[in-house]
């Protein structure tokens, strides 16, 4: 069932981001299971119980591991880093918002999704899930509203650094701060693997 602004009307579409080359992990960290399924799949999934529409941001030699039944958008490689698959998104759908989950985030669940979407302020550029240690949002755990993604196109044309966290920091945004600060737990390595293995194991 689709969770609805009252506040908006903008549209809420889901994106995976998916795209990365997974260097550090040393294998595609979109396609390691971790609930029985690649994790790209189960966050899609996830993100299809709550917004209109929902897509995997993906490379374009990523097209032929990914099921003709999944929506896809693929990186204009108009951007570095992150902002390469939300903005290419941002430039299909311009009038929607983005809820915004990273392939690395393995303990991201429905209940924290539904309170992200629950506490979003869709007057502020984004809405953004940040942990109580760091108090600093996570862009890749976010809504995106279509005016913060605008503005942050002017921002890369100035900005030193194509970093979204940074845009978020100066930026006008809403931080929420999930219940258990181990969903927004980043699985990057072989040694992170490990440790959300064994997290995992002992849930």
């Amino acid at each position: 069932m689709e969770i609805i602004d009252k506040n908006s009307k903008t549209k809420l579409y889901g994106l995976v981001l998916s795209g990365g080359k997974s260097t550090r992990m040393g294998q595609d960290k979109g396609a390691i299971q971790y609930h029985d399924l690649p994790q790209r799949e189960h966050l899609y999934n996830l993100l299809s119980k709550v917004c209109s529409r929902t897509f995997l941001s993906i490379r374009k030699d990523q097209t032929i591991e990914i099921s003709t039944e999944i929506d896809r958008i693929i990186d204009k490689d108009e951007y570095k880093g992150p902002f390469n698959g939300l903005l290419t998104a941002h430039s299909m759908y311009p009038e929607v918002a983005w809820l915004v989950i990273a392939c690395d985030l393995p303990f991201i669940d429905l209940n924290a999704i539904d309170q992200l979407i629950n506490s979003r302020d869709s007057s502020k550029n984004a809405t953004a899930f940040a942990t109580k240690e760091s108090g600093l949002p996570e862009p890749l755990a976010a809504i995106w509203e279509p005016g913060g993604l605008s503005r942050s196109i002017d921002y890369l044309e100035h900005a030193t650094s194509s970093c979204p966290r940074k845009y978020l920091i100066n930026s006008d945004i809403k931080l929420v701060y999930p219940k258990d600060d181990i969903v927004l737990m980043n699985a990057n390595s072989e040694e992170d693997y490990r440790e959300v293995i064994s997290k995992l194991e002992s849930i």
